[in-house]
């Protein structure tokens, strides 16, 4: 089926406009690496930014109901949109209990992941990343996941009559996540660096572009774990992640795949882990 994607070449357009900013030059001894850092940075937040103000100002196209993808970008920048796609009164469940509901004046705009520049999903295997590209898709979970509260906040949208509503929202703890086993290894993971040089495999695999092409070729290769900190992604969620359940569901199994992906730099981090034993393990890096 052939679809609009506007989300998406918003975000290629936005895409080029930050890289012709900040692009490469001529390195010179006299440049501070922190300031370009920071400039590059900035552009960042303001190519994203840049993203919300032309979303917000643009309808929606009904094109875009067809992938929750394209949805969900337009959703979280856009105010007026957002307002006409919640079921008000919103009901808030507290695990499965019905606690609250909110009026649609007391609704406060949910930007989601769009701030922090990128969000994250969790598979299982390969063939459940496929199912992000399902037209036929009508049910969605996008969640909220608080790892120092152990705490998931779940959004629950459905399609009807070809039309994306957010219907209800849900608290559970961490413990009832179908990821819960691996999100407390992810929380550890990420934030001590002992347990993390622990949970490394013998070697790893690192999938990513090969520096001597020029024509954006991948090579495949390994690299022992006492050199991870040469490849380790320095930009891992520690806090607060997000995962987006598009109807795949997660078993018992011993393998997780952690995706990030970009919103306005077009960058995508794969981290492959198996549970070797009653551990986790990460196998491969992918960039």
């Amino acid at each position: 089926m052939k679809r609009c994607a506007p989300a998406f070449f918003i975000l290629m357009l936005i895409l080029y406009v930050a890289s012709g900013c900040s692009g490469k030059k001529e390195s010179a001894p006299t440049y501070d690496e922190t300031v370009i850092d920071s400039v590059v940075q900035d552009t960042v937040v303001t190519a994203i930014d840049t993203m919300e103000q032309i979303i917000s100002e643009t309808p929606m196209p009904k094109a875009a109901d067809e992938l929750f993808d394209d949805f969900i970008f337009n959703f979280a920048a856009n105010k007026k949109l957002q307002l006409s796609r919640i079921s008000f009164p919103l009901v808030v469940y507290n695990e499965d209990v019905p606690k609250d509901t909110i009026r649609k004046e007391k609704w406060k705009m949910e930007h989601f992941f769009m701030h922090q520049g990128f969000y994250s999903l969790i598979f299982d295997n390969e063939s459940q990343m496929e199912i992000v590209k399902d037209t036929d898709v009508d049910n969605v979970t996008l969640e909220k996941i608080y790892l120092p509260h152990d705490s998931v906040k779940q959004y629950l949208f459905d399609r009807n009559d070809g039309v994306w509503k957010l219907r209800s929202i849900k608290y559970i703890s961490l413990e009832r996540s179908a990821n819960a086993s691996f999100l407390k290894f992810y929380g550890k993971f990420v934030t001590n660096k002992e347990f993390q040089n622990e949970s490394l495999s013998n070697p790893i695999v690192f999938v990513g572009p090969d520096p001597n092409d020029d024509f954006g070729e991948t090579i495949t290769t390994t690299f022992p774990p006492e050199h991870w900190s040469e490849y380790a992604p320095e930009d891992l969620p520690t806090e607060t992640i997000y995962n987006i359940i598009y109807g795949q569901v997660y078993g018992r199994g011993k393998e997780k795949i952690f995706v990030l992906k970009g919103i306005s730099n077009g960058f995508e981090t794969r981290l492959d882990f198996k549970r070797i034993g009653e551990h986790w393990k990460l196998t491969q890096l992918s960039i």
